[in-house]
């Protein structure tokens, strides 16, 4: 018999994963509605051209891409933001200005799977439309932020945004009096300036008319009081979020995407790759509608992987994340038929709970009392409902206080919506 494994770089979600996958999305679109963004979706598959407009023929390297049975070449979607800008191009007079717009959804990518980045992954995208100022690059900052501290990771020790703006580099070249033409190149040097040799940087540099020592010399020059920077720190520093942020010059990102501020969040402690990052692509929705619409644009984007590890790996983190766990796996009540006469009554009730909004569970068939209530433990179910020979009179059992009450079967819904309306006592079922 044939043996059937995950495909390469795919992943299975038993319910522990399904758990942290929805714990992770419900907590990505909890904060981004409570900063007045609007979910949207973007289709998976897209022409590839699409793709290669915004990076590139190269781009089909990272691409799951094939041609359908009407021979069109298309992609399943590595990345949002060109889809977002094709659809805020061809709609966005519907739309008033700023667009403040977020998704949640899997992307895919071919490129070798290893820690933290797989083939497939979840990706949360949040982007501001049609503003130029720097307020919505503050804006996504601090919602990058907010995100994090809403998962318990939450101090300046646990994470740091990494923080850049591509003009400064610009300005360095246009001193120097570099061409414009060598500009990509330059950017893509500084990209791997700390993964390079010193020997390898300065012989790339030295091919366009530059010296390490100085692009290192202005790298030290620049920091938080660099007027690039100064009307971001004036607003995260009202809303008490610049002790998150650390100037790097070594920032840069997509080479032939961002226009502006550029930023990257990297955990303290643990050495992952990136959690997130972003920026202002002003020019993306210009090139994607072959510039019948111009919009200023920023956004980020933030992935299930690597933060579902920082999850895993962060105390702070851990209590929030065994909630979610229980929460996922466990019930409110379960139905103990002690008395097989009373099942019609018992699975009567079982609807009115679940009509209700409450969580309830039952053995399907004939079972020994015992054991219905070792499965009521086993699903963590904070009430057990007993119908046994005393019906219309039915038991209610606190599993975690460990007392109990008798109530009238037509009372029983609204006394186990009372119940669960208490605090919960006791020690939490293993």
């Amino acid at each position: 018999m044939a043996s059937f494994q995950t495909v390469k770089g795919f992943r299975d979600f038993f319910p522990q994963e399904c758990a942290l996958r929805n714990y992770i999305t419900e907590t990505w679109r909890s904060v981004a509605r409570r900063y007045g963004f609007v979910e949207y979706e973007a289709p998976l598959l897209e022409e590839t051209n699409l793709y290669r407009k915004k990076s590139g023929d190269e781009i089909t390297n990272q691409l799951f891409c094939f041609r359908d049975k009407a021979e069109r070449e298309i992609s399943l979607r590595p990345e949002v933001t060109p889809s977002l800008a094709r659809m805020v191009a061809e709609k966005q007079r519907d739309f008033k200005k700023p667009i403040k717009w977020f998704q949640i959804g899997p992307c895919f990518r071919y490129e070798v799977p290893q820690k933290g980045r797989g083939r497939e992954f979840i990706q949360f995208n949040a982007d501001i439309l049609g503003d130029s100022s720097s307020a919505p690059s503050a804006e996504l900052i601090a919602l990058a932020i907010d995100v994090l501290r809403e998962f318990g990771i939450c101090t300046p020790e646990d994470f740091i945004i990494r923080l850049s703006n591509r003009e400064i580099w610009n300005i360095f070249l246009a001193d120097k009096k570099i061409a414009e033409e060598h500009t990509t190149t330059f950017l893509s040097i500084i990209d791997k300036i700390e993964r390079a040799s010193a020997e390898e940087t300065e012989k790339k540099l030295s091919v366009i008319g530059l010296t390490l020592a100085e692009v290192r010399d202005f790298m030290a020059s620049t920091n938080e009081n660099h007027p690039a920077f100064a009307e971001l720190r004036e607003n995260l520093t009202a809303r008490g979020l610049w002790k998150f942020v650390e100037i790097d010059a070594t920032i840069v990102r997509g080479l032939a995407y961002y226009t502006g501020v550029v930023f990257e969040v990297f955990d303290k402690k643990h050495g992952l790759r990136a959690l997130a990052g972003g920026g202002s692509y002003d020019k993306l929705c210009a090139l994607i509608s072959d510039g019948t619409v111009d919009l200023p644009a920023a956004g980020f984007a933030m992935g299930d992987v690597v933060l579902g590890i920082l999850l895993e790996q962060t105390p702070s983190a851990q209590m929030k994340l065994t909630s979610a766990y229980l929460a996922a796996s466990s019930i409110d009540a379960f139905v103990v038929v002690a008395d097989e006469a009373q099942r019609p009554h018992a699975l009567a009730a079982i609807q009115a709970l679940r009509a209700a909004g409450i969580r309830a569970d039952y053995s399907f068939g004939p079972q020994k009392v015992g054991k219905q209530f070792q499965a009521a433990e086993d699903r963590k179910a904070r009430f057990a409902i007993v119908f046994g020979a005393e019906y219309p009179e039915v038991v209610i059992k606190n599993l975690l206080a460990r007392s109990q009450s008798a109530v009238p079967v037509d009372g029983l819904v609204a006394e186990v919506q009372k119940l669960l309306a208490e605090p919960a006592i006791g020690p939490l079922i293993a």
